[in-house]
């Protein structure tokens, strides 16, 4: 099965700090691959270059074949939460996903309708986003990242504000989005979230991976 992420000795510094050091993985299709770390081990950095939003001091990256960089400056089948999302809090949660939607225009009002049920929320609803709970913030977020049903899917601390159910709910979906043949690359503080979820686990520490 061929990798749909190829990660080959990366290196990032920010301000002479080293955050990155040589990292290399791999990651194929209908996996779900677990990243663990204490705050500041360069988790997040990792993802974000991953995505094309931050450019490493050396080595490569390579998503679905196209190094980033070079080929394509931006993964064209990913979907991502990363940190908190961003949305316009002066908007209903169905407003936000469908001005989102308009910017690539591959989807259309039904599909956003369906993904908002998907992760528990009801787009009829009128409320403001800034209105919504952190919970319900983040789930909206998850609806944004698999919306448009990427074939890449990177979620940081996805499960943020969620209650128990809600993260058993998130799991579900998680681990049905796998069986489609989904790649997942997941980051989280819960360990049971990494070891329920997760096909193969890799634990950063001071900015390498420790196998």
């Amino acid at each position: 099965m061929e990798c749909s992420i190829i990660v080959n000795d990366v290196s990032k510094a920010f301000r002479g700090e080293m955050v990155l050091k040589n990292v290399s993985v791999k990651c194929r299709p209908g996996h779900i691959y677990g990243f663990v770390g204490k705050n500041g081990s360069g988790k997040t950095v990792l993802f974000k270059i991953i995505c094309g939003l931050v450019n490493p001091d050396s080595g490569t990256v390579e998503v679905e074949g196209k190094k980033l960089g070079e080929e394509i400056d931006f993964p064209e089948s990913m979907g991502l939460i990363i940190e908190q999302p961003g949305f316009l809090y002066t908007c209903s949660g169905f407003e936000n996903l469908r001005y989102l939607a308009s910017i690539k225009h591959k989807i259309d009002k039904e599909k956003i309708r369906e993904t908002m049920a998907m992760v528990g929320l009801d787009w009829r609803m009128k409320k403001w986003v800034g209105h919504y709970s952190l919970g319900m913030r983040q789930r909206l977020g998850i609806a944004q990242a698999i919306m448009e049903d990427p074939n890449i899917i990177i979620l940081d601390e996805p499960m943020n504000g969620l209650d128990k159910a809600g993260v058993e709910s998130m799991r579900e979906l998680f681990l049905k989005l796998r069986d489609q043949g989904k790649t997942i690359l997941l980051a989280s503080h819960n360990e049971d979230d990494i070891h329920i979820l997760c096909d193969e686990i890799h634990r950063l520490d001071g900015g390498s991976i420790m196998e």
